[in-house]
């Protein structure tokens, strides 16, 4: 055996997370290189590929791999599991509503305010009302298959694939081999894109430390500090809490699994799109029910939004600070919903949650102008928030569904 092949049998067998902290480390110290000294620069930048290509590998894996498995699952497997797959999407649904109220309580406690001035015109549109998110979901469901692959629109994709499988159940054996053989080819080549996290997830960090530094980031140190402060409390406290009243057991052993092999890798693709076949790969390891999260992981991606609904919420009530604007109880109630509304439609609206800030401000009469200038700020503190808002949205769908599976 070569040198090149131990090398090769060394790294395939080695322990993937072990592997990510590593090419963290080296990310970030070649990062922070690059950013105080130009020589280093082109190296950041060189290794900004490998990250590009495993981002760009996952996304491009994904759509398909959402449409062959959503499909041969409904095609091939009988279903006896309706009840599971109801409560999963009804955890889902309570979860991103209490992640919503936790954001609004946190917001009175610890209060932001934001400096409005010309910080960017990121942003342009937004949709002024959740009849308006909901009707561009609804269009989506009916996009074009092939298109709807190519762009990434997963509410099209599940549509087709649930529609497809369906048809497809009346099949002839020959052809339903040919699904499960074109399914296991996918998740074949799944397996292989997913061993490359660390060196991708080394660009990444890498060219991320290299650009930004940190000081752009400490004007809104404490913006940043109540988002992820919250979305924290929402991970290891609201979660937990859900998940012991549904299983009666200890939470967190499963809880630390989904943040080890879930959060960490979308923590840093910052795509729940992108890490659905990472949370396909966790539910297998899990020994979850495959007829159960081949549809709610990428179903979760699109509505499973605990992440999005903190920071729609946050970044709403640090603008209505901002401006003095005195809000009651049910003013904050009412907050909650929108938030947790928007969320779950933010994966249909360029832009993501950003997006959903200028709705959330409506409510309160503040001025669209005033509302970008607050997306603004998200996009600039963009590279922690969207980070840890992903994680937990992602590693929360492996979570409910793995309780709702067992």
């Amino acid at each position: 055996m070569s040198m090149l092949e131990k090398l090769t049998k060394r790294y395939t067998d080695g322990n993937l997370i072990v592997q990510i902290l590593f090419g963290i480390i080296l990310g970030a110290i070649l990062g922070f290189i690059a950013h105080n000294y130009a020589g280093a620069t082109p190296a950041a930048n060189a290794a900004s590929v490998l990250g590009n290509l495993f981002v760009g590998a996952l996304k491009a894996i994904a759509p398909v791999l959402v449409f062959v498995l959503v499909s041969s699952s409904i095609a091939l497997k009988e279903f006896g599991s309706g009840t599971g797959l109801k409560k999963i999407i009804i955890l889902y649904i309570i979860g991103t509503f209490l992640a919503s109220l936790s954001a609004v309580i946190a917001s009175f406690i610890f209060p932001t305010t934001l400096v409005l001035q010309n910080t960017g015109d990121a942003i342009t549109s937004a949709p002024s009302s959740i009849i308006e998110v909901l009707k561009t979901l609804v269009f989506k469901m009916v996009d074009n298959p092939v298109n709807a692959i190519a762009s990434g629109n997963y509410i099209g994709i599940l549509t087709w694939a649930v529609g497809i499988g369906l048809a497809l159940r009346h099949a002839s054996e020959q052809t339903k081999q040919m699904i499960k053989d074109a399914s296991a080819a996918i998740t074949k080549v799944v397996k292989f894109v997913i061993r490359l996290a660390p060196f991708g997830i080394f660009g990444l960090v890498c060219i991320s430390v290299a650009q930004t530094g940190f000081s752009a980031l400490g004007g809104y140190l404490k913006l940043i500090v109540v988002l992820v402060g919250t979305m924290l409390f929402v991970g290891f406290v609201v979660n937990a809490i859900i998940v012991y009243l549904v299983t009666k057991k200890n939470p967190y052993p499963l809880i630390m699994t989904c943040v080890k092999e879930s959060a960490v890798t979308a923590f840093f693709t910052r795509s729940s799109a992108a890490n659905i076949p990472v949370n396909m790969n966790l539910c297998k390891k899990l020994n979850l029910d495959e007829k159960l999260y081949s549809i709610s992981i990428p179903l979760g991606a699109t509505i499973n939004m605990a992440g999005a609904a903190v920071t729609i919420a946050v970044l709403a009530l640090s603008a209505v600070n901002t401006l003095g604007i005195q809000i009651g109880f049910f003013d904050a109630l009412l907050l909650s919903v929108i938030a947790a509304i928007g969320a779950c439609g933010a994966s249909g609206v360029a832009g993501g949650s950003l997006m959903l800030i200028p709705l959330a401000c409506s409510l309160f009469g503040i001025s669209n102008d005033i509302a970008m200038q607050v997306v603004a700020v998200g996009f600039i503190i963009g590279v922690i928030q969207d980070s840890v808002e992903t994680a937990l949205n992602s590693s929360t769908d492996v979570l409910f569904t793995a309780i709702a599976s067992k």
